[in-house]
Order: C-alpha cells, then structure tokens, then sequence
C-alpha cells in the first residue's frame, strides 16, 4: 500500500558541538519530546543527472532548487517500507513530497524510464521531475545517526541532531549497511531547527546564549565537493 507525506516548513541549518549539543538537549527536555523514530539510522541515495547538474545548481544558491532521494530508516530488506522523496526549496520555505512504498518497488521504479508509476498526485511530481530531468541514476549514499525531538506544546516545531555523516559511491542501495567518509569531524553534529512558524523564545535564547548561529550545509553539496576534490586530486 502506499502512503503518501506533504511537509511545508522552514529549515534551519547549526553546526554544534558535542558541548553545545549537550548545553541544547538538557535544556530541550523541559520542553520537547523524542518523537516515533527517537534515535534511529537514516540512509539516504541521492539521484542526479550524469553532470551532476541538480548539485552543482543548489550549490549556487539559487532562489528555487530541487532534489531527488530516496530514504530508509535503518537498513533495508527488499520488502521493507523506504520513501521516494522529492525536496524543493523556494526562498526559505521548504516543500517536501514523500510516497512510500517496498524498497523493491522504489528502485525498480527509480531505475526505469516509465512514467506514470506512482499514484496520485506526488506521484505525478515524482513523474514529471524525472521527465525534466533527464537520465537521473544514483550517485551517492548518505546515512547519519539521528536524535528528533518535538515541542510539548507545538509538534510542528522539531528540532533533529544528525552525527556520523558519511557518504559514499559504491554500494548504492539501502540493503546495503551504512559505512563511507565523514563529512564532520566526530566532535560535531549537524542540528535542524524545523518550523512552520517562529522559534520559540526560549529556542532562540538557548542559541544565542551559547553562541550558536545558523549555516549553510547540504550533506548531498559536502559529499560532492569531497567527491570532486577527490577527482582532482587523482588526476595530477
């Protein structure tokens, strides 16, 4: 059966350490609570077009990007729940369109040239970014160990801790167990403010207090840059 998610929000990106993590999460619990999936392991494949054409463009921070992944959480058996997700972001605002269906499914589908294989309407967004963009293959595996958190009193507002980023370029497939480079040093966490609305107050000042400021970070733009300077090096 598949089951369809829609997510419109905002996303706000700090880079913390395990001391301001800490500082965070003693001061989170008066207000928030770990949500279904609490800590878990998340694997992500990231589909692109052969010049890598949908990185190379959000990296120049345009006003409207898009992306193509699929997610599991944890490791995949092949009849396992996994979610085909297509991210757009527009200015600020954050869109993000999910189907899930059996990983089987999702990479047969992802690995064919027929539309019209989903249902419904993400289903025919799906379609019709796969259509625009041409020759779409995997090109990179990332998976990260997460900690979600949602507010007592507002569940829209979430805050997540991603550490152990790595990301590889073999083995792309969910079955396959986590493993590749670290992007972050293993003192630091990628956190996510996640929003509909405003921070709360005691939100923004726990951050200023501690000296916490937002940043730009892609895991998918850092893996490529990696990728790339890998590439370069190799051919000296």
């Amino acid at each position: 059966m598949i089951s369809n998610n829609v997510f419109e929000r905002y996303e706000i990106k700090y880079l913390v350490s395990n001391r301001q993590r800490s500082i965070l999460m003693n001061e989170m619990q008066r207000h928030m609570k770990p949500d279904a999936y609490g800590k878990s392991t998340i694997c992500n494949i990231y589909y692109d077009t052969p010049d890598y054409y949908l990185i190379r463009h959000s990296l120049e921070k345009p006003v409207y990007k898009e992306k193509l992944r699929v997610r599991s959480y944890g490791t995949a058996a092949s009849g396992d729940s996994v979610f085909v997700e297509l991210k757009k972001k527009y200015q600020e605002v954050v869109y993000k369109r999910r189907i899930s269906l059996p990983e089987r499914e999702a990479m047969f589908y992802l690995g064919s040239d027929a539309s019209g294989g989903l249902d419904g309407q993400i289903g025919s967004e799906i379609d019709y970014f796969r259509f625009i963009y041409k020759d779409l293959s995997p090109k990179v595996f990332i998976s990260y160990d997460r900690e979600a958190f949602y507010d007592k009193e507002d569940d829209s507002f979430r805050v997540t801790f991603d550490g152990n980023i790595m990301w590889r370029t073999s083995d792309l497939s969910l079955t396959k167990p986590p493993r590749g480079r670290k992007i972050l040093p293993p003192d630091t966490s990628l956190m996510e403010v996640k929003t509909s609305g405003c921070i709360p107050l005691w939100m923004t000042s726990l951050l200023s207090e501690n000296g916490i400021f937002k940043t730009s970070f892609s895991k998918y733009g850092r893996a490529y840059e990696a990728l790339m300077e890998k590439s370069l090096l190799n051919e000296q």
